[in-house]
C-alpha cells in the first residue's frame, strides 16, 4: 500500500497524542506530537524567564534560533521522546506549569512558523500522523485524512486531572477545568493559525465514546483511506 499523511487536530485533552501514537504503531507509520514541540518552546521560555511575572516576547523570538528540539526513541518504551537542546525533557513538559502558558507560546507567530517548517520537514515523505492544532488547516492542508477531536470540556478536564493526581501534582478539578476552558478560548481565537475543523476532516466527539472503541473505529477508516493508494 501507498503512504498516506494523517492530520489529528482537535481540543486539549480529547485523547489526540494516545490515538495518534496507537494508530501510527499499528500502521507502521512515524509519529509525532506537536504538542510536544510547543510546549518544549514554553518550558526554555519559562527556565530563561522570557514569560511568567512578566512576559518577554520579542526577547525569545530573538532567541529561537538557540532552541533545538528532537525526537529521540526510548528503547526501553518504544516511544519518542522530546529532548530540548540535548535534555530529555518528556516529563518536564507535562507540568501544569507549562500547561498554563503554553498557549501564549503558541500563539506567537514567529514560534509557529519555526515549528511549521520543522513539521513540514519531518512529513515530506508521507507515512505520518501528526497531532496538534493546526495540522489538517496548516502544516498539511493536503492530507489524505484528516480527523479532528472534540469531547466536552468538563470529560477533558476529569482527564486531565486524573493524569495530573497519578503523576502526583498537587491540583484542583477546578483549576485544571478553567485551564482547558482558557487553553480552549486561546487558541480558538488566536490570529495566527487558529484552532478549527478543517473542511474535508472527520469529527469525533469521544465524550461518551472509550478509547477502544475510538481507536477500533479510526483505525479501520484509517486501513480504507490508505487501501486507496496503493
Amino acid at each position: 500500500m501507498g503512504k498516506i499523511t494523517i492530520a489529528v487536530d482537535g481540543y486539549s485533552s480529547t485523547g489526540k497524542s494516545t490515538i495518534a501514537k496507537r494508530l501510527a504503531a499499528a500502521l507502521g507509520y512515524i509519529y509525532v506530537d506537536t504538542g510536544a514541540m510547543y510546549r518544549a518552546v514554553t518550558l526554555y521560555a519559562l527556565d530563561n524567564g522570557f514569560i511568567g511575572t512578566q512576559d518577554d516576547i520579542s526577547g525569545l523570538v530573538k532567541v529561537l534560533p538557540k532552541i533545538k528540539l528532537k525526537f529521540v526513541p526510548n528503547t526501553e518504551t518504544g516511544r519518542s521522546e522530546m529532548y530540548l537542546n540535548g535534555k530529555n525533557v518528556e516529563e518536564e513538559i507535562r507540568t501544569m506549569k507549562v500547561s498554563r502558558q503554553v498557549s501564549k507560546v503558541a500563539a506567537i507567530g514567529e514560534v509557529r512558523t519555526k515549528l511549521v517548517e520543522m513539521q513540514q520537514q519531518m512529513g515530506k515523505d508521507k507515512g505520518i500522523v501528526m497531532d496538534g492544532r493546526d495540522i489538517g488547516t496548516v502544516v498539511f492542508p493536503d492530507a489524505e485524512l484528516k480527523l479532528f477531536m472534540t469531547a466536552s470540556p468538563e470529560i477533558r478536564a476529569t482527564r486531565r486531572y486524573k493524569e495530573l493526581l497519578d503523576k502526583g501534582e498537587k491540583v484542583t478539578f477546578a483549576e485544571v477545568l478553567k485551564n482547558v476552558q482558557e487553553r480552549d478560548r486561546i487558541d480558538s481565537t488566536r490570529s495566527i493559525s487558529p484552532l478549527k475543523k478543517a473542511k474535508d476532516a472527520i469529527e469525533f466527539d469521544n465524550s461518551d465514546m472509550g478509547l477502544e472503541e475510538q481507536f477500533e473505529r479510526i483505525h479501520e477508516f484509517a486501513k480504507r483511506v490508505i487501501a486507496k493508494y496503493k
